[in-house]
């Protein structure tokens, strides 16, 4: 596997031996401080900020996390996609404008959670799915808050 003990960032155009993702043995992985332009690049920025272990990052209450992965285009304006993995918080008391997960009509969905002047209801970020409004006899169920979207860029 492919380790550099001095952390320095790869040289562009470098290609690993294995094809393998990079894990480090601590399960932390390096994260820089510099930011990552989206225009042109800019390798002045190569200061190590220290490790980031993305289950430290997203998984604050281990006891009351789940993971679920994201179906459909209803949520898309909201930055979410389908096969996006979804990290849900059920500890997080739901507030007006919090992104939930949610059961509606057997099944569970991802919406958000939207305040009106009739009561509450979950509504799509895509203008083409309607919004369901809730009410008592629904028996509609917030399973939890979703805290973070991880999307996969590269399909393969």
């Amino acid at each position: 596997m492919f380790s550099r003990r001095d952390n320095a960032p790869l040289p562009p155009g470098t290609r690993l031996a294995s094809s393998r993702a990079f894990v480090p043995a601590d399960g932390a992985a390096p994260i820089y401080s510099a930011l990552v332009p989206a225009g042109f690049p800019s390798p002045a920025d190569d200061h190590l900020e220290g490790k980031l272990d993305l289950h430290e990052l997203m998984v604050k209450r281990p006891a009351a996390t789940f993971f679920c992965r994201a179906d459909g285009d209803s949520m898309t304006g909201a930055g979410i996609h389908s096969g996006d993995l979804l990290v849900v918080d059920r500890s997080v008391q739901p507030q007006d404008g919090d992104i939930v997960v949610a059961t509606l009509d057997g099944g569970l969905t991802v919406k958000t959670l939207r305040k009106t002047t009739e009561g509450w209801e979950l509504a799509p970020a895509n203008p083409d799915y309607p919004s369901f409004p809730l009410n008592q006899e629904d028996g509609v169920q917030i399973w939890g808050v979703v805290t973070f979207a991880v999307s996969t860029i590269a399909r393969r």
